[in-house]
């Protein structure tokens, strides 16, 4: 089983066991014990799937993730023990990918992740106006032409194309691309790279079609260019 999974169970002796078990299958496992330790390891560590616990020390994990699913599209499997009818019609309003009741067949479980994780790998391609995004092999392609891209200027990219046709603020950006508070970074960060980016990938990056400014609030990726 290829790929990252980010586990967030805050029982610990469940959040080993399903490490151990996940890491045997050939995953590269990633844990957390709360909602903040989960949005901290989101931060840096790009994730295949997200195994995630109903109730945690910190927070719901129905409001986790629809914090998640506001901004990335990364399939998740939540576990409760309250297996009632209400819950499973919560969770997958919400957005969750699949649901699980404990106590669970550890057997299921891991065939379900297995789909789960091969259906994110079929999306580690990124398409839209003329820009294509590898991220198995984080390359870059307008048309038949490789672009090379900083570190900064992919994230910003992978952002914008994983959140098209949506306005991102400043602050949204921030947190995705640098770091939730905004430190180490000044007022001009975003818009020097914006621009550096529209360079890369725009026809006329004076009158940009996919990288728009919406005065006052922030920016947009436009897929058809209008």
């Amino acid at each position: 089983m290829n790929g990252t999974l980010l586990i967030i169970e805050d029982d610990l002796d469940l959040l080993e066991g399903l490490a151990f078990s996940m890491e045997k299958e050939g995953c590269r496992v990633l844990t957390a014990k709360s909602c903040a330790e989960g949005r901290k390891v989101l931060k840096t560590e790009p994730c295949s799937c997200i195994l995630l616990d109903c109730n945690l020390p910190d927070g719901s994990g129905f409001d986790f993730c629809r914090q998640v699913k506001e901004r990335r599209e990364i399939p998740i499997l939540m576990l409760t023990a309250r297996d009632t009818e209400m819950d499973e019609v919560k969770a997958l309003e919400l957005g969750m990918d699949d649901f699980m009741s404990k106590p669970f067949s550890l057997a299921v479980l891991k065939a379900r992740l297995r789909k789960l994780m091969q259906k994110e790998r079929k999306a580690d391609r990124l398409v839209s106006g003329g820009i294509v995004v590898d991220k198995d092999r984080c390359r870059v392609f307008r048309g038949e032409e490789e672009i090379s891209c900083s570190r900064i200027e992919y994230q910003l990219l992978v952002y914008f194309m994983e959140n098209k046709n949506q306005v991102l603020s400043k602050e949204q950006i921030l947190a995705s691309v640098w770091d939730s508070q905004g430190r180490f970074v000044d007022d001009s960060t975003v818009s020097v790279n914006i621009r550096r980016l529209r360079a890369k990938i725009e026809n006329d990056p004076k009158n940009p079609e996919r990288i728009r400014n919406v005065y006052g609030i922030g920016y947009i990726w436009r897929e058809d260019g209008v």
